[in-house]
């Protein structure tokens, strides 16, 4: 009788394993399709794993409290001819010894589970046409393909300067998808037949703090803030505050309350910052640099105009000191100067916030002392943050806090 193996199942989008806390149907005992047989937990919650057709457990592979990666066969289950046939295995199915022995070069003895699924090449039908090269249980997910760089490979990218990030758009030829030296050299010499130009300093800098920012977890909450408070503070203030600074000012008290929000998390630690210092974006020719504003929470709005502006100069003109670079644990960008309404900036590499700023435009807003609807000016606020860090709902509390003291712009 046909033994269908029972596989470890993709539980979630970034889940890669699971480990065993309990056995539901011991070997020997029936089941019925789709029944929970074991009990497995992720970091996230205790799922249950289903039989795949009805049958008889033969045998059980895992063991209690042992982790198994997605597609990791746990056991099997045997069931009728006509079971098999429902789940269009009506072929034999060979043992798991000789499914490793027929494996492509690079598959881990894992996949044999997925082998009686996975047919090369696609066998022929009886008068001609393929048939489908996948039946019956869906085949997990394999971590192969093009992220897998061989060291020849390494070293030849190392010789260029590339990173595996500027291989993204090339398919991979290799076993299980994996690109091979001959992808790669034929690609540099497509490259060679198109119209290049040299990238500046600044911007081989910028994509590569970008490269690294998004090796982690970027998640973005925004909401809308009517900034009328703002801008008449502005206009009855001498020397006249930057919009952006309103927003780097009330981050970096919001910051100086609960600093473990803008904190590093560096192995099973939270590294909270040393000082409140933020930094703030501005455009620069070919790329972007950012200033620094130390003790920003400690420093009235008023006291940070002159260094705002002075670094605003500096900046542009490429001639920041190095006191005023470096060392920032949050930035502020003002996108809504470019006529932006959202956006979803990322945090340098060595920071976990950035607060964004949008566009001011006049919308109807419903006022209840009046019972009507008034012109006010709103702007979309979004904060971008390290999911690794910082959650959702402590997200949201901290743009929230940002708010309320943006409502109140004399107090900053």
């Amino acid at each position: 009788m046909p033994r269908i193996p029972i596989v470890m199942p993709q539980l979630g989008e970034s889940i890669a394993e699971a480990t065993i806390v309990a056995f539901n149907i011991g070997a020997g005992d029936a089941v019925e399709c789709d029944q929970d047989v074991l009990e497995v937990e992720t970091q996230k919650a205790v799922m249950g794993v289903t039989s795949p057709c009805s049958g008889q457990v033969v045998e059980w592979i895992a063991l209690l409290q042992s982790s198994y990666a997605v597609g990791e066969t746990l056991g099997y289950v045997e069931c009728s001819e006509e079971e098999a046939r429902r789940l269009g295995l009506d072929g034999a199915l060979p043992e798991p010894s000789q499914m490793r022995e027929s494996l492509p070069h690079g598959f881990s003895p894992a996949d044999a589970a997925a082998a009686p699924f996975l047919q090369s090449p696609p066998p022929q039908r009886a008068g001609g046409g393929v048939a489908p090269t996948l039946r019956g249980l869906p085949v997990p997910a394999h971590a192969y393909g093009a992220s897998f760089l061989s060291p020849r490979l390494k070293a030849r990218m190392a010789e260029l300067g590339l990173h595996a990030a500027d291989l993204a758009g090339i398919a991979g030829s290799g076993a299980a998808g994996r690109l091979t030296i001959e992808d790669f050299e034929k690609f540099l010499s497509q490259l060679d037949q198109q119209k290049l130009s040299q990238a500046s300093s600044m911007r081989v800098a910028v994509a590569d703090a970008m490269r690294r920012s998004w090796t982690r977890p970027i998640a973005t909450v925004g909401m809308p803030l009517v900034i009328d408070p703002l801008l008449a503070h502005r206009k009855s203030s001498t020397p006249k505050p930057g919009p952006a600074l309103y927003g780097l000012r009330a981050l970096a008290i919001a910051l100086g309350e609960n600093s473990a929000l803008a904190g590093r998390l560096i192995g099973d630690k939270i590294v909270h910052p040393r000082s409140i210092d933020v930094g703030f974006a501005v455009e620069a020719e070919d790329g972007v640099l950012v200033p620094v504003l130390r003790n920003a929470d400690r420093t009235p709005l008023n006291a940070l105009v002159a260094r705002y502006n002075e670094l605003v100069d500096l900046a542009r003109r490429r001639r920041l000191p190095a006191d005023a670079t470096g060392g920032s644990i949050a930035t502020v960008t003002n996108f809504g100067s470019f006529g932006l309404e959202w956006a979803t900036p990322i945090p340098l590499p060595e920071q976990t916030l950035v607060l964004g700023m949008g566009a001011g435009r006049v919308v109807p807003r419903w006022d209840a002392a009046s019972s009507t609807f008034l012109p006010a000016t709103e702007a979309h606020f979004t904060l971008s943050f390290d999911h690794r860090v910082l959650d959702g709902g402590g997200a949201g509390r901290l743009l929230a806090r940002i708010a309320e003291l943006l409502a109140t712009p004399e107090g900053l």
